[in-house]
């Protein structure tokens, strides 16, 4: 066994030391196309120390370098070294350029980077320089909206995916929406994105930290080109500069950023007038209908349910379902609506139904008519319709309708029926009573007579004293203030405080109750504003700023706890600081 665990440690060993011992030596460049008024910034990278470093011949650029720089790390007793060679290069004439292989010598081994591919364009309004802050920001962070498709058809599904990405070489410290689009020719639905990760990505060839923000769906509601509005943020950066600390490494500065995902713009399709129904009403999609009873034979006064359904994926809460026509004989209410319907990337799939009661009145047979359904299919581009079957109900037993009943007395009137008469028709009216006398103790006098007779005497003093009390109470307008907005603190963030200690159900709840108070309260949807709009609102109804600043705080601790660690003791301190600031904003707003 001690042999095998000295043979399992020298393995260990050798193999970190192969890992450890692979060489690098690339080139990155900070942009592949640029203005011929502005300049680029390229390194070249190595983890081992070499000899004889060769640059390429940068005979289409004026250079300005090479700065070098050095860095050696330890972290877990495993050493990393970073040697670096950069140049600064403006463009002399515009065109495409190939930077050639640059070269060094390591251990007696010569190594070369991959040659890099330049366009020059002409000039820019705004020249970039690679030393600023802002341009070292604005090329290493990017907001981007993917659209799923730009040609749809009316009540076509087709999704927005807002996503962030991030170099490597930027530090984000905070962000948060600083505009919402607002969707106004679609209908929408966001679908929840709270447990993304960051994942690494390849953007623009290169590699990039990114994040999806928000994931939407939407359904035109109007044909042409109709307008995707952006999502804005604010964001608090953290870039590199070009000087450096002494071992090295480069020094990042702050920067405050706002970045938007650019507009979109969608070419909405009209459904096609060829062959369409007289009876669409506007369902696209993928669906299969079914009309279903509960009964089909019955007695008079019963009732049955004849549900109306339709299942599948498309546009489910944009279209009517068919009604059911039914004879007058039958009585029907109003039909229960219900929806099972779920929405993801793919668009609302589930089913809609409409059930109705049905009271048959008289006896007899009644067929109830096929019903049908038409909708568009997306996959072959044509109009489809669905017919059910057609049903009849059988009421077995009860009163005939007035018809029947008269061809019933027709038949029976050629038989003369007898009457019996019944024998005690003519009975002896009684003219005496049997009354019995009571000769118990009279109720006057009585322990009961007496309470009854105080009673009001005693009840009006009380009513006096019970209405008092409440006029001192509803004339306390600052106490009944504080009552009901500690009342509403707790009914809103009930949900939260069962779930202290977990932190996604915590979160989330918390930032339910922030929002359904907003709403509530002041009558807005959060979904459709950003903190500067709540801001002002809030102001506008004379909330002091420490109190909107509390509030805007716990919305961003809600956004933050979805990518970070939280602990018990900070969830303890923001469920109380809610509950301080709902209840300041309530007593507050006007």
């Amino acid at each position: 066994m001690t042999q095998l665990k000295h043979i399992l440690i020298t393995l260990l060993v050798f193999t970190t030391g192969i890992v450890s011992g692979q060489v690098e030596f690339k080139a990155n460049v900070s942009k592949t196309t640029l203005g011929i008024n502005e300049r680029l910034r390229i390194e070249f990278e190595m983890n081992k120390d070499g000899d004889n470093f060769n640059p390429p011949d940068f005979s289409d650029f004026n250079v300005i370098g090479p700065q070098q720089s050095v860095s050696n790390s330890w972290i877990n007793g495993v050493r990393t070294f970073k040697k670096t060679y950069t140049y600064f290069l403006t463009p002399t004439k515009r065109g495409t350029f190939t930077i050639g292989q640059a070269s060094i010598t390591i251990d007696g081994q010569v190594y070369k980077t991959i040659p890099q591919k330049i366009t020059v364009t002409a000039a820019v309004d705004k020249p970039s320089d690679p030393n600023d802050p802002n341009y070292v920001a604005s090329e290493n962070i990017h907001l981007v909206a993917e659209v799923s498709k730009t040609n749809p058809y009316l009540n076509e599904a087709i999704t927005v995916v807002y996503k962030l990405y991030v170099s490597p070489r930027v530090q984000v410290d905070t962000w948060n929406e600083k505009d919402s689009p607002r969707y106004n020719d679609f209908w929408s639905q966001n679908i929840d994105t709270q447990n993304q990760r960051v994942q690494t990505e390849t953007y623009n060839g290169e590699t990039y930290r990114s994040l999806i923000l928000r994931k939407t769906v939407l359904y035109p509601q109007k044909t042409g080109k109709l307008n995707i509005e952006p999502l804005v943020l604010d964001m608090a950066l953290r870039v590199p500069t070009n000087r450096r600390d002494i071992f090295g490494n480069y020094l990042l500065t702050r920067v405050n950023r706002t970045i938007a995902a650019g507009n979109k713009t969608i070419d909405v399709k009209p459904l096609p007038e060829k062959g369409k129904p007289a009876d669409f009403t506007g369902a696209v999609g993928d669906y299969s209908f079914d009309v279903s009873s509960t009964k089909n034979t019955l007695n008079a006064g019963e009732s049955l349910q004849i549900k109306v359904e339709v299942k599948g994926n498309g546009n489910l809460k944009l279209f009517k379902l068919p009604k059911v026509s039914l004879p007058s004989s039958l009585e029907v209410y109003e039909p229960e609506h219900k929806e099972n319907i779920s929405t993801n990337l793919g668009g609302m799939s589930g089913n809609v139904s409409d059930t109705y009661t049905v009271v048959p009145q008289y006896k007899g047979k009644y067929p109830i008519p096929s019903i049908s359904f038409s909708y568009f299919d997306l996959k072959s581009q044509t109009y489809k319709r669905l017919s059910s079957d057609e049903m009849v109900v059988d009421v077995k037993e009860g009163p005939l309708n007035n018809a029947d009943a008269q061809a019933q007395n027709a038949l029976n009137s050629g038989a003369k029926q007898p009457v019996m008469l019944n024998k005690d028709q003519f009975a002896f009216i009684k003219t005496k009573t049997n009354f019995v006398s009571n000769d118990a103790e009279p109720f006057f006098n009585t322990r009961l007579f007496w309470i009854l007779l105080l009673l009001p005497f005693i009840a009006i003093p009380i009513a006096i004293l019970i209405r008092r009390n409440k006029a001192i109470r509803d004339a306390d307008v600052r106490g009944n203030k504080i009552r009901k907005a500690d009342k509403l603190a707790k009914k809103y963030l009930s949900a939260a405080k069962k779930s202290l200690g977990k932190k996604e159900a915590f979160y989330i709840a918390l930032e339910k109750a922030v929002h359904n108070y907003l709403k509530a309260r002041i009558h807005i949807e959060t979904s459709e504003l950003s903190k500067d709009k709540i801001s002002e609102l809030l102001r506008e109804r004379q909330v002091e700023p420490d109190v909107i600043k509390d509030f805007l705080s716990i919305i961003e601790s809600c956004d933050l706890a979805r990518y970070t660690p939280m602990t018990v003791v900070t969830m303890q301190e923001d469920y109380e600081k809610a509950s301080k600031t709902i209840s300041l904003i309530d007593k507050q707003a006007r």
